[in-house]
Protein backbone atom coordinates (compact mmCIF):
# COMPACT_ATOMS: atom_id res chain seq x y z
CA UNK A 1 0.00 0.00 0.00
CA UNK A 2 1.22 3.94 -0.73
CA UNK A 3 -1.87 5.14 1.69
CA UNK A 4 0.88 8.26 1.99
CA UNK A 5 2.07 9.16 -1.12
CA UNK A 6 3.19 13.29 -0.79
CA UNK A 7 2.26 13.38 2.64
CA UNK A 8 4.62 14.66 4.81
CA UNK A 9 4.24 13.63 8.63
CA UNK A 10 6.34 14.88 11.80
CA UNK A 11 7.10 12.33 14.74
CA UNK A 12 8.45 13.36 18.14
CA UNK A 13 9.39 10.67 20.08
CA UNK A 14 11.03 9.15 17.34
CA UNK A 15 14.58 7.93 18.95
CA UNK A 16 13.47 4.62 21.11
CA UNK A 17 10.17 2.59 21.05
CA UNK A 18 6.84 3.31 18.78
CA UNK A 19 7.82 6.36 17.30
CA UNK A 20 10.64 5.76 14.92
CA UNK A 21 8.46 2.31 14.09
CA UNK A 22 5.67 4.70 12.92
CA UNK A 23 8.08 6.64 10.75
CA UNK A 24 9.49 3.81 8.97
CA UNK A 25 5.96 2.68 8.63
CA UNK A 26 5.01 6.03 7.53
CA UNK A 27 8.01 6.51 4.86
CA UNK A 28 7.42 2.83 3.81
CA UNK A 29 4.27 3.74 1.73
CA UNK A 30 5.18 7.04 0.18
CA UNK A 31 5.53 9.66 3.25
CA UNK A 32 8.32 11.86 4.11
CA UNK A 33 8.96 12.12 7.79
CA UNK A 34 10.37 14.65 10.29
CA UNK A 35 11.38 12.95 13.27
CA UNK A 36 12.27 14.59 16.63
CA UNK A 37 13.22 13.30 20.20
CA UNK A 38 16.00 14.87 22.62
CA UNK A 39 18.37 12.26 22.11
CA UNK A 40 20.45 12.90 18.91
CA UNK A 41 22.51 10.41 18.19
CA UNK A 42 19.44 7.85 18.53
CA UNK A 43 17.30 10.21 16.41
CA UNK A 44 19.69 10.76 13.58
CA UNK A 45 20.16 6.84 13.46
CA UNK A 46 16.71 6.35 13.14
CA UNK A 47 16.17 9.10 10.56
CA UNK A 48 19.25 7.39 8.45
CA UNK A 49 17.63 4.18 8.73
CA UNK A 50 14.57 5.02 6.58
CA UNK A 51 17.01 7.64 3.96
CA UNK A 52 16.41 10.90 1.74
CA UNK A 53 12.92 10.70 2.74
CA UNK A 54 13.24 11.66 6.92
CA UNK A 55 15.03 14.25 8.49
CA UNK A 56 16.16 14.08 12.28
CA UNK A 57 15.48 17.20 14.04
CA UNK A 58 16.87 17.53 17.86
CA UNK A 59 14.07 19.02 19.98
CA UNK A 60 12.96 19.00 23.46
CA UNK A 61 9.12 19.46 22.49
CA UNK A 62 8.41 21.36 26.16
CA UNK A 63 10.16 24.28 24.61
CA UNK A 64 8.35 26.38 22.27
CA UNK A 65 11.41 27.33 20.21
CA UNK A 66 12.54 23.79 19.20
CA UNK A 67 8.52 22.48 18.07
CA UNK A 68 8.86 25.85 15.81
CA UNK A 69 12.19 24.70 14.79
CA UNK A 70 10.45 20.92 14.31
CA UNK A 71 8.17 22.24 12.04
CA UNK A 72 10.65 24.77 10.22
CA UNK A 73 12.19 21.71 9.13
CA UNK A 74 9.53 19.66 7.46
CA UNK A 75 8.00 23.47 5.99
CA UNK A 76 11.06 24.86 4.46
CA UNK A 77 11.83 21.28 3.23
CA UNK A 78 8.36 19.63 1.90
CA UNK A 79 6.29 23.46 2.55
CA UNK A 80 3.46 21.51 4.37
CA UNK A 81 2.90 19.56 7.47
CA UNK A 82 0.18 17.00 6.61
CA UNK A 83 0.29 14.42 10.18
CA UNK A 84 1.39 15.56 13.72
CA UNK A 85 1.87 12.66 15.86
CA UNK A 86 2.58 13.58 18.73
CA UNK A 87 4.16 10.50 20.66
CA UNK A 88 6.62 11.95 22.85
CA UNK A 89 6.51 10.84 26.90
CA UNK A 90 8.17 10.03 29.79
CA UNK A 91 6.83 7.96 32.69
CA UNK A 92 8.22 10.62 35.31
CA UNK A 93 9.09 8.46 38.47
CA UNK A 94 6.69 6.39 40.37
CA UNK A 95 5.90 8.14 43.99
CA UNK A 96 2.69 7.94 45.82
CA UNK A 97 0.52 11.03 46.61
CA UNK A 98 1.85 11.71 49.65
CA UNK A 99 5.76 11.53 48.30
CA UNK A 100 4.51 13.62 45.00
CA UNK A 101 6.61 16.59 43.87
CA UNK A 102 5.99 19.96 42.17
CA UNK A 103 9.14 18.90 39.94
CA UNK A 104 7.90 15.28 38.46
CA UNK A 105 4.79 16.52 38.46
CA UNK A 106 5.12 19.86 36.68
CA UNK A 107 8.01 17.58 34.32
CA UNK A 108 5.67 14.73 32.92
CA UNK A 109 2.51 17.12 32.39
CA UNK A 110 4.96 18.97 30.69
CA UNK A 111 5.93 16.16 28.25
CA UNK A 112 3.49 14.10 28.26
CA UNK A 113 0.41 16.70 27.82
CA UNK A 114 1.30 20.24 26.93
CA UNK A 115 3.96 19.19 24.60
CA UNK A 116 0.97 17.90 22.49
CA UNK A 117 -0.56 21.24 22.60
CA UNK A 118 1.86 22.89 21.47
CA UNK A 119 2.83 20.69 18.64
CA UNK A 120 -0.86 21.12 17.51
CA UNK A 121 -1.01 24.52 17.96
CA UNK A 122 2.39 25.08 15.68
CA UNK A 123 1.17 22.68 13.05
CA UNK A 124 -2.18 23.83 12.56
CA UNK A 125 -0.92 27.69 12.11
CA UNK A 126 1.76 27.20 10.33
CA UNK A 127 0.15 24.65 7.58
CA UNK A 128 -3.33 22.72 8.66
CA UNK A 129 -5.44 25.55 8.98
CA UNK A 130 -4.71 27.33 5.74
CA UNK A 131 -5.01 24.42 3.40
CA UNK A 132 -8.27 23.11 5.47
CA UNK A 133 -6.37 19.53 6.17
CA UNK A 134 -4.66 17.20 7.92
CA UNK A 135 -4.60 14.83 11.24
CA UNK A 136 -3.67 15.39 14.98
CA UNK A 137 -3.09 12.05 16.41
CA UNK A 138 -1.78 12.29 20.51
CA UNK A 139 -0.97 9.19 22.58
CA UNK A 140 -2.46 8.67 25.40
CA UNK A 141 -2.47 5.52 28.15
CA UNK A 142 -4.17 3.26 29.90
CA UNK A 143 -3.52 5.10 33.03
CA UNK A 144 -5.50 7.91 31.45
CA UNK A 145 -8.67 6.18 31.63
CA UNK A 146 -8.11 3.79 34.44
CA UNK A 147 -5.46 5.58 36.43
CA UNK A 148 -2.55 4.42 38.33
CA UNK A 149 -1.25 3.57 42.43
CA UNK A 150 1.88 5.74 42.45
CA UNK A 151 1.23 7.39 38.89
CA UNK A 152 -1.00 10.12 39.60
CA UNK A 153 0.85 12.53 37.12
CA UNK A 154 1.27 10.12 34.79
CA UNK A 155 -2.75 9.22 35.12
CA UNK A 156 -3.79 13.14 35.02
CA UNK A 157 -1.79 13.98 32.00
CA UNK A 158 -2.68 11.09 29.94
CA UNK A 159 -5.98 11.56 30.95
CA UNK A 160 -5.95 15.28 30.28
CA UNK A 161 -4.61 14.29 26.63
CA UNK A 162 -7.95 11.74 25.90
CA UNK A 163 -9.95 15.24 26.72
CA UNK A 164 -7.91 17.69 25.13
CA UNK A 165 -8.02 15.46 21.48
CA UNK A 166 -11.65 15.83 21.86
CA UNK A 167 -11.75 19.64 22.00
CA UNK A 168 -9.48 19.79 19.58
CA UNK A 169 -11.70 17.52 17.48
CA UNK A 170 -14.50 20.14 18.02
CA UNK A 171 -12.13 23.29 17.41
CA UNK A 172 -10.38 22.14 14.44
CA UNK A 173 -13.36 19.45 12.37
CA UNK A 174 -15.15 22.59 10.19
CA UNK A 175 -11.45 23.25 8.82
CA UNK A 176 -11.06 19.48 7.64
CA UNK A 177 -8.64 18.54 9.94
CA UNK A 178 -8.95 15.15 12.39
CA UNK A 179 -7.93 14.89 15.78
CA UNK A 180 -7.68 11.31 17.03
CA UNK A 181 -5.74 9.87 20.44
CA UNK A 182 -4.88 6.38 20.24
CA UNK A 183 -4.38 4.82 24.11
CA UNK A 184 -2.00 2.06 23.89
CA UNK A 185 -1.93 -0.86 26.74
CA UNK A 186 1.42 -2.45 27.62
CA UNK A 187 3.36 -2.20 24.77
CA UNK A 188 7.16 -4.59 24.63
CA UNK A 189 9.72 -2.21 24.58
CA UNK A 190 12.61 -1.31 26.14
CA UNK A 191 10.90 1.27 28.66
CA UNK A 192 8.64 -1.39 29.79
CA UNK A 193 10.64 -4.18 30.35
CA UNK A 194 12.90 -2.07 32.73
CA UNK A 195 9.92 -1.50 34.98
CA UNK A 196 9.00 -4.67 34.87
CA UNK A 197 12.25 -4.92 36.32
CA UNK A 198 12.07 -2.97 38.98
CA UNK A 199 8.40 -3.84 40.18
CA UNK A 200 9.70 -7.76 40.34
CA UNK A 201 12.80 -6.63 42.26
CA UNK A 202 11.01 -4.28 44.73
CA UNK A 203 8.56 -7.08 45.03
CA UNK A 204 11.14 -9.87 45.69
CA UNK A 205 10.35 -12.23 42.51
CA UNK A 206 11.15 -13.34 38.88
CA UNK A 207 10.70 -11.23 35.66
CA UNK A 208 8.62 -13.90 34.24
CA UNK A 209 6.21 -13.66 37.09
CA UNK A 210 6.04 -9.91 37.57
CA UNK A 211 5.19 -9.87 33.54
CA UNK A 212 2.90 -12.65 33.86
CA UNK A 213 1.02 -10.72 36.80
CA UNK A 214 1.00 -7.07 34.90
CA UNK A 215 -0.87 -9.28 32.13
CA UNK A 216 -3.57 -10.51 34.29
CA UNK A 217 -6.13 -7.96 33.50
CA UNK A 218 -5.97 -7.83 29.79
CA UNK A 219 -8.20 -10.76 28.27
CA UNK A 220 -5.68 -11.42 25.96
CA UNK A 221 -3.02 -11.43 28.09
CA UNK A 222 -0.56 -10.17 25.51
CA UNK A 223 1.66 -7.04 25.57
CA UNK A 224 0.93 -4.76 22.07
CA UNK A 225 4.33 -4.68 19.59
CA UNK A 226 5.29 -1.10 18.83
CA UNK A 227 3.92 -2.80 15.27
CA UNK A 228 0.12 -3.53 16.86
CA UNK A 229 -0.02 0.20 18.33
CA UNK A 230 1.53 1.40 14.81
CA UNK A 231 -1.24 -0.21 12.46
CA UNK A 232 -3.43 1.50 14.04
CA UNK A 233 -2.03 5.05 13.99
CA UNK A 234 -1.25 4.58 10.63
CA UNK A 235 -5.27 4.13 10.01
CA UNK A 236 -5.89 6.47 11.64
CA UNK A 237 -3.54 9.30 9.54
CA UNK A 238 -5.18 7.73 6.36
CA UNK A 239 -7.88 8.60 4.02
CA UNK A 240 -9.41 4.80 5.14
CA UNK A 241 -10.23 6.78 8.76
CA UNK A 242 -11.94 10.20 6.92
CA UNK A 243 -14.90 10.12 9.02
CA UNK A 244 -12.87 9.37 12.09
CA UNK A 245 -12.68 12.30 14.53
CA UNK A 246 -12.36 13.06 18.22
CA UNK A 247 -12.08 9.21 19.32
CA UNK A 248 -9.46 7.41 22.15
CA UNK A 249 -9.14 4.22 20.62
CA UNK A 250 -7.42 1.59 22.63
CA UNK A 251 -4.67 -0.68 21.26
CA UNK A 252 -4.38 -3.03 25.04
CA UNK A 253 -5.57 -6.71 24.51
CA UNK A 254 -8.44 -5.52 26.12
CA UNK A 255 -7.71 -3.95 29.10
CA UNK A 256 -9.85 -1.45 29.11
CA UNK A 257 -13.29 -1.70 27.58
CA UNK A 258 -15.47 1.35 27.69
Amino acid sequence: MDRFTDKVAIVTGASTGLGPVMAKMLAAEGARVVLAARRKELVEKAAAEIGDAAVAVCADVTKEADIAEMVDAAMSRWGKVDIMMSNAAIPGTDKYIWEQTLENWNATVATDMTAAMLCSREVVRRSMKERRTGVILTFSSGAGQKGMPRKTHYSAAKGGLIVFTRALALELGEYGIRCNCVVPGPIDTELRRNYIRRIAKERGVSYEEQNAKSLEDTPLRLASTPEDVAHMALFLASDAARTVTGQAINVDSGWYMH
